[in-house]
């Protein structure tokens, strides 16, 4: 069993492994490493960089995968290394027994500390490449959220989901107003020299589907995260 509690800094591209046994590993994905092969994108992603890390599920394209990120968002995602543990976590996944636990930065000042959006998510019908509330084949989406930190423009947010569809957060919060930070697909305003949305998956919770052991990582905000938030926060004191 190989485990690293502090891991190393990761490239935009890279990725690390911060956990690994004869079953699962967690990683630290690189906000600009694409998770899986998709006719649209050339260039390594983590499936083909993990290789022979990687084991189960019935799609040969997304071995291993458990849950996925979006390229432009960062930190930690749990991948398995045999079909049982596979099976097992999806279905921990859909059960909601795995903690996943964000870190973003949205755009404005919210009323409340602490809330729930829970509004279904589809296909948006005119722009393909989006999500949006009640778009086409929507599927029930939950997210609570709680502000760690107000700044002056932006609120730093911890963001617990409930549910995993695509770009989820990301569409929640534009809906509510307060889009991400760096996300100009859903309308988040260009700060801090971003070249992404201000999205780090920060911790994952889950006891172990082969040992019972509960498990608890966490990731750090990678530098360009790091660099963005102490901007914001200079930008108060002005």
């Amino acid at each position: 069993m190989d485990s690293d509690p502090s891991p190393h800094p990761v490239d935009p591209d890279g990725f690390s492994i911060v956990y690994r046994d004869e079953w699962l590993a967690v990683i630290n994905k690189g906000w600009d490493l694409v998770v899986h092969p998709a006719p649209s994108h050339q260039g390594a992603t983590l499936v083909e960089l993990l290789g022979e890390e990687l084991a189960g599920g019935d799609d040969p394209e997304r071995p291993g995968i458990v849950h996925r990120l979006d390229r432009g968002t960062s930190g930690l995602m749990i991948v398995a290394r045999e079909e049982r543990t596979h099976a097992d976590l999806q279905q921990m996944i859909r059960d909601r027994d795995v903690a996943r636990i964000y870190t973003a930065m949205a755009d404005g000042r919210f009323r409340s500390r602490t809330g729930t959006i829970d509004a279904p998510i589809g296909r948006a019908s005119r722009k393909r490449h989006r999500m949006a509330v009640n778009g086409a084949s929507s599927r029930e989406a939950k997210t609570h959220f709680e502000v760690v930190e107000a700044l002056r423009r932006e609120s730093m947010l911890e963001v617990r989901l409930e549910t995993g569809r695509t770009h989820q957060i990301r569409v929640h919060l534009e809906a509510i107003g307060h889009p991400v930070v760096g996300d100009v697909t859903y309308g988040g305003p260009e700060r801090y020299g971003l070249t992404r949305q201000f999205l780090h998956s920060s911790k994952l919770q889950f006891s172990h589907p082969r040992t019972g052991e509960d498990l608890a990582f966490e990731a750090d905000l990678p530098a360009d995260l790091s660099a963005a938030l102490e901007a914001a926060r200079s930008n108060d004191s002005l």
